[in-house]
């Protein structure tokens, strides 16, 4: 099996149970044969499956899809800190979950108090803390990151906006962190060009050995003339020779992939 490693996609369907809150929904299908497909296109053998916001923290599909190739797939749910315990915890990670996700795009930065009691668990079974933020959202959340006992994972650089955006500072002071690691992923979501300048700040400055690569397959909200080679590319010139590491070596680290 190929050992590159998607670490950032979505699959759903419409008819699932939708979140209350949700600012979207597809009108469309993203299937996992589909998606398999695509990596099969682009010879990558593993990927992550990450649960969209749109279906709050009913992970049941996401799940279901992650077991059916559990050689080849890992996944990131959401959950609700107050509906969790380390039990549920560890069931978790025993059916492929490597990741925990904060969506904050459109919402206030919570209190990561109610994740300490599952900090130094996730620790231990390596499963990060995944964070979608944007701009002042990351000053906000940088103290308690800079700390956090285990890996913690940046979603799309950031979402960096302009050069002085105040996240991007604060985005590149958290990578210096040893377990700290960064997403080199969807560009389109970031005024043009932002994605691209911050992402090589951030290989030059503080090194490529924990930078990872997505496709964010399908692109919700962005798919016009998107592809998945496109992505691939884009990374590709701009990480040269560095890009092997980071679609092989570091995901593997991460994702407890030997």
């Amino acid at each position: 099996m190929h050992t590159s490693v998607d670490t950032h996609a979505h699959v759903f369907h419409r008819g699932l149970p939708l979140a209350a809150n949700r600012r979207y929904a597809p009108d469309y299908d993203a299937r996992l044969a589909d998606y398999l497909a695509e990596l099969d296109r682009h010879d990558i053998g593993r990927a992550v499956l990450v649960q969209p916001s749109f279906l709050g923290t009913d992970n049941t599909f996401l799940l279901d899809c992650a077991a059916r190739r559990p050689e080849r797939l890992r996944a990131v749910v959401v959950v609700d800190p107050a509906e969790l315990d380390l039990a549920g915890l560890d069931r978790l990670h025993a059916v492929g979950v490597r990741g925990i996700r904060l969506n904050l795009i459109g919402a206030q930065v919570p209190d990561l108090a109610a994740w300490e009691p599952f900090a130094d668990r996730m620790a231990k079974l390596g499963v990060h803390l995944e964070f979608q933020a944007r701009g002042p959202q990351w000053v906000q959340l940088a103290p308690a990151l800079r700390d956090w006992p285990g890996p913690v994972v940046i979603d799309h650089v950031g979402l960096p906006r302009c050069a002085t955006d105040p996240g991007r500072r604060a985005v590149r002071e958290l990578a210096a962190h040893e377990h700290v690691w960064v997403k080199v992923s969807a560009p389109y979501r970031s005024p043009s060009g932002q994605a691209s300048a911050a992402a090589a700040e951030l290989a030059d400055t503080v090194g490529a050995d924990r930078l990872l690569w997505g496709s964010d397959w399908p692109w919700t909200q962005h798919e016009r003339d998107r592809s998945f080679g496109e992505l691939l590319s884009w990374a590709q010139a701009l990480l040269g020779a560095r890009f092997a590491r980071v679609l092989r070596e570091n995901p593997a680290r991460l994702l407890d992939w030997s």
